[in-house]
């Protein structure tokens, strides 16, 4: 295997600080494996904006996979479980419709105040949701191009 892989990062703004966790935790991750990749981030308004972010940036076909981070909080006005379930239903949409696997390191905690203590838990928790979407992502990209591998051989 010898290009590296390119991944896109698409990170909700509610609560940006907590969300930006993750792609923290992504990139360490990605070094810890001695893994090289092209890693570009794309910021969106909030969840809702993320599977069709995702979907346009599969279609373009330069990416080996996608990772899509949201921190879905109850806002007292409408259910936030509504809004996660339609956010991840969304991303596996865009994942099956055009090939490109897509991740999800969203977080959708109950009863969340914003409060110092609850905001750095979940902040260190985000870190620790990017790091495992870095392994999800390689592990996959090493088994795509591993899938692939057979095809170039014979052409």
């Amino acid at each position: 295997m010898t290009k590296s892989p390119k991944f896109a990062f698409i990170k909700a703004r509610w609560h940006a600080d907590i969300v930006d966790s993750a792609f923290e935790g992504f990139n360490q991750r990605l070094a810890e494996l001695g893994v090289d990749a092209d890693v570009t981030a794309f910021d969106v308004p909030g969840a809702f904006e993320m599977p069709l972010l995702a979907k346009k940036l599969a279609e373009t076909g330069g990416y080996d996979g996608i990772a899509a981070a949201a921190f879905v909080v109850d806002g007292g006005i409408y259910r936030h479980d509504f809004v996660a379930a339609a956010v991840v239903n969304g991303l596996m949409e865009a994942q099956m419709a055009t090939g490109t696997p897509v991740f999800s390191v969203s977080l959708t905690p109950h009863h969340f105040q914003p409060k110092a203590e609850l905001e750095s838990f979940y902040a260190e928790h985000f870190v620790g949701k990017g790091r495992e979407a870095a392994d999800a992502a390689v592990q996959t990209w090493r088994l795509h191009a591993s899938l692939e591998a057979p095809n170039a051989a014979a052409a």
